[in-house]
């Protein structure tokens, strides 16, 4: 009588079935290749998601974090915290390294603060129906530097009935800054400045109204005001220039956080489009 043959055991990998929606597109592509396994096929044990997008979502969890809090006005305490805990987790990614000033050059809006000195603006709005604060920028200029720059503070405002919605004015805060160290910048203060007045239609009918013929100096009165630009000095030979201290946490091509040295506060940029000021 003849023994009874036996088969090796072989080797199983356990699979898991996934929708074909949740597969990135690298790996739908090569499912198509001759002798690929099935798209909807996985093994367990996956990699890694690579750490670029594993930053990527960080950033955009931060995003989601601040994007109903009115920039920071409306935020809670748990709101507060929530965004905290996700700004810590993007500036870990960027830690110890210098800040690149070609990066930094350019224009970014602000999308988030807990600057007690820039809140005031959006609550001095909310308390007053006639004034409104629009969108806020930075813009650094230090392309081809090394050592430093030229940062201003834009605000977009207006007055109404008087001034264009929301952007009828633009308040500009210029400053001097010097890299101090891998991250630290010092901010020197040199002029705050009002430019870019765009009256209201109904200012403009009260002005030179529109069913008559406009004179010379109605005219006048309407170019002056366009063109019209305020500068105040914060410095000068008898007096020294405020300064402040700020911490580059975080910068790449699309995004840059910060966190004021002394006084407090951080904030959350996004890169906008180029912006011209005088």
């Amino acid at each position: 009588m003849k023994s009874p043959v036996v088969c090796p055991a072989r080797p199983f990998t356990i699979v898991t079935l996934i929708p074909r929606s949740d597969l990135p597109s690298s790996l739908l592509l090569s499912s198509t290749r001759r002798g690929s396994p099935p798209p909807r096929l996985r093994v367990a044990a996956a990699v890694a998601s690579p750490p670029a997008a594993d930053l990527e979502r960080r950033k955009l969890d931060l995003l989601r974090a601040v994007q109903d809090t009115q920039r920071g006005l409306a935020a809670t305490a748990d709101q507060r915290s929530v965004v905290e805990e996700a700004l810590v987790s993007v500036e870990e990614y960027d830690a110890g390294s210098t800040v690149d000033l070609s990066k930094l050059d350019g224009t970014w809006r602000l999308n988030y603060t807990t600057a007690s000195d820039v809140l005031v603006l959006f609550e001095a709005a909310a308390r007053l129906p006639f004034l409104q604060v629009g969108q806020i920028f930075q813009k650094f200029e230090c392309k081809d530097r090394s050592d430093g720059g030229v940062v201003r503070n834009v605000v977009r405002w207006s007055i109404s009935p008087l001034l264009e919605e929301l952007e009828g004015a633009t308040l500009v805060v210029s400053a001097k800054f010097s890299l101090l160290s891998k991250r630290n910048i010092f901010l020197q203060f040199e002029e705050v400045a009002v430019e870019n007045i765009r009256i209201s239609e109904e200012l403009q009918a009260l002005i030179a109204p529109a069913i008559l013929p406009r004179s010379y100096l109605s005219l006048q009165i309407l170019q002056f005001i366009r063109s019209f630009r305020t500068q105040v000095p914060v410095s000068g030979p008898d007096r020294r220039s405020p300064g402040g201290l700020y911490y580059l946490s975080y910068l790449d091509r699309d995004m840059l956080l910060g966190r004021a040295v002394g006084g407090g506060g951080v904030f959350v940029f996004t890169r906008a489009q180029p912006l011209t000021v005088h």
